[in-house]
């Protein structure tokens, strides 16, 4: 869990101290591993030179023409000790009484081990690498000082120390710029977002001219405020809408209770109480239609609760509420046809549609079901005046009310067909109007996919 002061640092700072700790990090294991690398790679040229040396004398000892002293270069001390620990020829500098290695250092010297020791012991300043080569019983021993080696790892090792620290400041001052320039369509965004939320300015996010996640970032989020400007003003219309329909029957009751106040016992109260009933019915049916609707926006949030229907057994109970005449049913399909919902959505739905057929009908209205491959149809066809086809969309909005006789009926809120379309489209299915056959007429199917038997059917 990080600490609470590592929240209250900006994203900025963050990012840059994130970056300039890796940075710091690899040059630090970049320097150490160039250090090493470097060490080993002059010991290694020690030792090669060291074993030349060694070799070369070796070649002398064998051919018995070694010459007194020995030939050397630089700060390098040359013996040949034989078995007995005694010195037999030395270069210019070493010692002619005391070999350079001890006896257990000669031991392990003769088995190809390069030695360190102390260049104290054969005068020379700073750590010695001593390297054996075996003559017969006598041993070829070539000190050579490591001191200037172990100079230049630490000079390596200073400027590495000085120049990494800088190279970090100086890094870290352009990762500063560089993640701001970086940030700065985010903080146009964030601006941008704060003036929508003051009202300074129109609903639009500015959108960056780079192609990459902070572009689609702001492409996203200016489809998310024009869903949510949308929503606000479907909310708005609905709410308006719903005033002014509830709006109407309560000043009807109004007026015939102040009416019927003023007359006093003239009052018809038998007749003012049927009229106030068919207001209450229609306040009623409009506040069950507006709750019913606010259900289906809530419930597009929540899972559908879904049970095996049988298409045409909800049909044929649903269109005995109903006389016949006007109402007929004709099954299709020979065999059941099985879809999964809710039954009471599925039944409100038809019956919304069988409403509305029965109130414009002339003579009948014919109530199908069929199957059409993987979906099931209920088809509600009447011989009314139909719905002109640029109006057959905007029937399904809400409070759509066309001006013709056959929305604007005693009662009608525009609710109905909009209540069918989101059942319908909570089900998976769609429905559309279409004009009937024979004409005149309207012809409104929902198309339902179909699903498998229950076990038990």
């Amino acid at each position: 869990m990080k600490p609470s002061w590592w929240r209250r640092v900006s994203l900025r700072a963050r990012l840059m101290f994130i970056g300039v700790a890796g940075l710091a990090l690899g040059l630090a294991i970049g320097g150490l591993v160039m250090v090493v690398a470097l060490s080993l790679a002059l010991q290694a040229t020690a030792d090669n030179e060291a074993q030349q040396s060694a070799d070369g004398v070796a070649a002398l000892v064998k051919e018995n023409r070694v010459p007194e002293p020995l030939p050397v270069i630089g700060d390098v001390r040359v013996q040949v000790v034989d078995a007995q620990h005694r010195v037999l020829f030395a270069s210019i500098d070493a010692d002619r009484m005391t070999p350079v290695l001890y006896p257990d250092e000669m031991a392990r010297a003769r088995t190809g081990e390069h030695l360190y020791i102390k260049g104290d012991r054969i005068g020379i300043r700073g750590p010695v690498r001593v390297v054996a080569e075996p003559v017969g019983t006598d041993t070829v021993l070539v000190a050579r000082s490591v001191s200037d080696l172990a100079q230049s790892v630490r000079l390596l090792r200073n400027i590495l120390l000085v120049a990494f620290p800088l190279l970090l400041v100086l890094l870290a001052a352009v990762a500063w710029r560089v993640i701001g320039l970086t940030l700065r369509p985010v903080e146009a965004l964030r601006t941008g977002a704060e003036e929508i939320t003051g009202g300074a300015r129109p609903g639009q996010l500015p959108v960056p001219d780079s192609h990459d996640e902070i572009h689609r970032l702001a492409i996203t989020l200016n489809d998310m405020l024009d869903r949510l400007e949308a929503a606000r003003a479907r909310q708005r219309a609905f709410v308006a809408d719903a005033a002014h329909e509830l709006r109407s029957p309560l000043t009807n009751m109004r007026t015939q209770i102040e009416v019927a106040q003023r007359l006093g016992e003239r009052t018809e109260w038998p007749a003012v109480a049927d009229d106030l009933l068919l207001d209450t019915q229609r306040l009623s049916r409009l506040v069950d239609d507006l709750l019913l609707l606010a259900r289906s926006d809530d419930a597009g949030t929540r899972a559908l609760r879904s049970v095996p229907v049988e298409l045409g057994e909800l049909v044929t109970s649903l269109a005995e509420r109903y006389p016949s005449p006007p109402v007929t049913t004709t099954a299709v399909a020979d065999d059941p046809l099985w879809i999964s919902g809710e039954p009471e959505a599925l039944a409100r739905a038809v019956a919304n549609l069988v409403d509305n057929a029965v109130r414009h009908t002339r003579t009948t209205v014919r109530v199908e079901t069929r199957a059409d491959g993987p979906y099931h149809l209920v088809i509600v066809t009447d011989d009314g005046p139909g719905i002109p086809v640029e109006d057959r969309t905007r029937v399904f909005d809400r409070f759509t009310r066309l001006d013709d006789a056959r929305a604007r009926d005693a009662g009608g809120a525009g609710l109905g067909l909009a209540i069918v379309r989101e059942l319908v489209r909570r089900h998976g299915g769609t429905v559309r109007l279409s004009d009937a056959n024979p004409a005149p007429g309207l012809r409104a199917e929902i198309r339902l996919p179909a699903a498998p038997a229950p076990p038990d059917a």
